[in-house]
Order: C-alpha cells, then structure tokens, then sequence
C-alpha cells in the first residue's frame, strides 16, 4: 500500500518538476486516515510579511492528512488577525511571551498530537511533493527520528542556502557545515548531492521529526534560545540510537536571516555559547575536558582577528559567549541521560579540523574538504 501510493505520488509530482513552487492539484483521491499524520507548525513572531508570501503555498500542500498550525511567539504586529482574516483553516496557537525558538516550539508542540511534526519557518517555501518524499523515506526505516529536506536559496534559486544545504555535518571539534555549505561559502546546486543519505544534523529551518521521539528526548533544550538547538536534538537522538537523514526530493526554498542576520552580535554571541554547551552535553566526559578548551583556543584567535580588523562588537560577543558558558556549566548544566537502544553509527561526523581545511588549506566546498559524500 505505501510503495504503492508513493510511487504514484512521486509520478505525479516529478513530471511537473520538483524544483517549482506547490500548486493545488484537486482531483487526488487519498485515504487520508491511511497516511500517518503530519503537524506542520510554523513558528512566528512579527513575521506577518513572510506569512503573506509563503503560507499559501504550504496550504496547498498536497499531502492530504496534514494539518498546518501557526505558534505564535506574541507578536506585536497584526499576524493573528492576518491569519484569521485570510487562512480560517489555519490553526493559531499563541504563545504568552517571546522566549526564543527553542521554547516556543516546546510549548506549542505539547499542545499538537500528531505522528510527524515539520518545523518550518515562516520564510520558506514549499515545492511539490515535499512532505510526500521524506514521510515515505522515514516509514520506510522506523530508526530514521529526523529528516530535512534540500534547502535551495530563495534569492538565488540555484543555490544551497546558508541554514542546512543538503544535510548538516559536523567536525571533531563541533563545528558545523552542510552538504553544499561550508562557512559562509554556499554551493551552487548541481544535483551532486541528490541521493538521500545520513547526515548529523537537520536545519530548524525545515525539519521533520517524529513527535514520540521528540517528546521522549524533551525536544528541543530550551536554555539555548536559539541557534543550534536543533543540532543538539539531532545529536541527542543519535546519542539514543536514532539516524538523522536528508531527503534531496523534497525541496523548499529559504529566505534566511529573517530574525538575526548572519554578523549580528547577538547571533554570534548565542552561536558561540550554544555550540559549547552543546560539546559538553553530548560529548564523552574525557573528550570533553580537552576539546572544548582547544575551541576556547580557537574561539580567541577568531576573536582578536576580528579586533585587529576593528570588529570590536564580534571579539565581545565570543567573550560574553565564553563566559556565560562556564555560568551555565557552574549554576544551570543539565546533561540528560539518554540510554542508547541500539548501536546505530552515527552519519555526517568528519574527523578533521575544519577551519584548518578551510582557512590553511583553502578548500572551500563540501567534498574538498570530505570528499565523494
């Protein structure tokens, strides 16, 4: 029944071309209650711009056993009467305060049942039969806890963008790139990484998890605010024997920089912090205790450049992000117990040095750098 329906789906969707925009398709005749279900909850806060330009198209989707909610993080522009004046069908969940992307997601997501949740951002549309291809890639392998689809740059249609590409990696030492993005270098998409495959991390931007298992790791770690929040869940789920995946059939197109602009203070401030805490939480105790002060090595020498340039604001946020580093790991450290049920190799982890590959070495791309992934 479900290759069954899937193989016609996909006929269906790929002979229109998967990289255009969803269009409404009446006529398909689904037995919606055969289909696990799927949350799609859009978290928002003064993002009534993005809800008018992209929301119809994640409306139209054409996954008949969805539901499309939108949590509100207590915006203070006319989002909500937006929304009710234009999409009824939609429900609104609203949040009491604007407390980061973690918590927000936490609150409205104990309010939804649902088999597969998709986090999505408000600035990100959806192509034809993107949730079709990732439901049917994770029901086909009950281990698979997260998926992400091919993230294209909205602006420049023919390329990765920055949040995710086409499936999140990491280095030894915790620093984060994608398939089709290294730092601030953005691939053009060629279709040399379409095969759906394991990888450590998928981007908040547009993430697939399967609600049990979301809710038995406690979702996403609050303290974080935002800003690799979904890499720790990603890594805790594989820590409990779980695979992350990405599924290049599934295509969504992202705006990106819509809250905190890549540069920002903040941004870096909450980048910095958040990758330390999440070493500490996720890495074994001995691993540990000399890696992260090797990154605190490294952190400092990213930051007195930046102040060598005159980039007084980037060498304070990394000090900050130092300090209420070792504030969280003196008063508030919580590494949760996560019990591995079965031996799963974890994906997407290189075991080089990648500023030294990057910076020294000059390589810029993804397979430069790891090679035929």
């Amino acid at each position: 029944m479900w290759n069954w329906f899937f193989r016609q789906t996909f006929t269906i969707h790929l002979s229109d071309g998967r990289n255009e925009p969803m269009r409404h398709k009446s006529g398909e005749n689904f037995n919606e209650m055969s289909l696990p279900s799927v949350a799609i909850v859009i978290l928002n806060w003064n993002g009534k711009k993005h809800l008018e330009k992209f929301l119809s198209s994640v409306v139209a989707s054409s996954y008949p056993n969805k539901e499309v909610i939108v949590a509100d993080n207590a915006s203070t522009d006319d989002s909500i009467d937006f929304l009710k004046c234009h999409y009824p069908q939609v429900r609104i969940i609203q949040n009491e305060a604007n407390e980061g992307f973690a918590k927000g997601y936490n609150e409205a997501l104990r309010q939804i049942e649902s088999d597969y949740y998709v986090l999505l951002n408000s600035d990100v549309e959806v192509c034809i039969g993107w949730i079709e291809s990732v439901i049917s890639l994770m029901e086909s392998d009950k281990t698979i806890a997260a998926c992400q689809p091919k993230i294209l740059s909205y602006d420049q249609r023919d390329s990765f963008e920055y949040a995710g590409a086409c499936g999140g990696w990491i280095d030894r030492f915790g620093y984060p790139f994608s398939r089709g993005r290294v730092f601030d270098v953005c691939e053009k998409d060629f279709g040399q990484y379409d095969k759906a495959e394991q990888c450590f991390w998928g981007s908040g931007a547009a993430l697939f998890v399967r609600s049990d298992i979301y809710h038995e790791l406690g979702g996403l770690d609050e303290y974080f605010f935002a800003h690799q929040e979904e890499i720790d869940l990603c890594w805790r789920m594989q820590r409990a024997g779980y695979k992350i995946f990405v599924q290049p059939l599934s295509v969504v197109y992202h705006v990106g920089g819509g809250t905190l602009p890549r540069g920002d203070h903040k941004k870096v401030y909450l980048n910095f912090r958040n990758n330390h805490i999440m070493l500490a939480k996720n890495l074994p105790f001995f691993s540990a205790c000399w890696k992260i002060p090797f990154r605190f090595f490294l952190d400092m020498i990213a930051a007195y450049k930046g102040l060598l340039f005159g980039n007084f604001s980037y060498w304070l946020a990394i000090a900050k992000a130092h300090f209420a580093f070792f504030r969280w790991l003196i008063f508030t450290k919580k590494r949760k117990s996560v019990f591995p049920r079965r031996k799963v190799e974890m994906g997407g982890w290189y075991n080089g040095l990648l500023i030294w590959d990057y910076f020294v070495q000059k390589r810029r791309t993804f397979r430069e750098i790891v090679g035929n992934k």
